[in-house]
């Protein structure tokens, strides 16, 4: 009984969407022919003068080629490094002074530095003092290094970085792990494989 019902609510409803009249009114439709060229969004035009820029950015201010190239992450990276040097080499230039100036008045015959202590021997000798200015005044010379070595980074980094921007990295790319075991001592085996895929 129950069946019945629904077949005949069933047939009711849908004679009802084929009994809809044919409208009289018509209308006269132009014919347009709409092209699509492509789906995928245009590629942004490359401007080959955009690495130099970035460079000369940088050179100028550090850290203008990477906020020109709107990779603002690399900016606090390039200005700490920059600081650490220059940090570090004035603490070695201050290091360096002490030792200097101690040195220079045990030659003019003053026991009152502040290495040469209470007692009637001095806590650093004459000798330890020159090491430690050549120490200073080489760890001076690697915060200078690496204070310039972080600049020239900085222009390569905007240089590099605007080159790439025109390369496509396709989505495809990507690393799948693969653990193979070792059939006859059921251990894993260990080693790297490239593919590629050409379509």
């Amino acid at each position: 009984m129950k069946n019945n019902f629904l077949n005949i609510l069933f047939l009711i409803f849908t004679a009802s969407l084929f009994a809809q009249t044919t409208d009289s009114l018509t209308v006269k439709k132009e014919e347009k022919v709409i092209v699509v060229n492509d789906s995928i969004l245009p590629k942004e035009a490359y401007n080959p003068l955009a690495p130099a820029k970035a460079a000369f950015y940088s050179a100028v201010i550090p850290g203008l080629g990477q906020a020109y190239n709107k990779k603002y992450w690399k900016i606090p990276i390039i200005y700490a490094g920059m600081a650490a040097g220059v940090y570090f080499y004035k603490q070695q230039d201050d290091d360096y002074d002490r030792f200097r100036n101690a040195y220079k008045r045990r030659l003019a015959g003053y026991t009152d530095d502040e290495f040469y202590g209470n007692g009637a021997e001095p806590l650093i000798s004459n000798d330890r003092l020159i090491n430690a200015q050549k120490s200073a005044q080489k760890n001076k010379d690697i915060s200078i290094i690496v204070t310039v070595a972080f600049y020239l980074l900085n222009v390569v980094d905007a240089n590099v970085d605007a080159h790439l921007r025109q390369y496509e990295v396709s989505e495809d790319l990507s690393l799948e792990p693969n653990f193979d075991y070792n059939q006859f001592n059921a251990k894993p085996q260990y080693g790297m494989s490239l593919t590629y895929r050409f379509k």
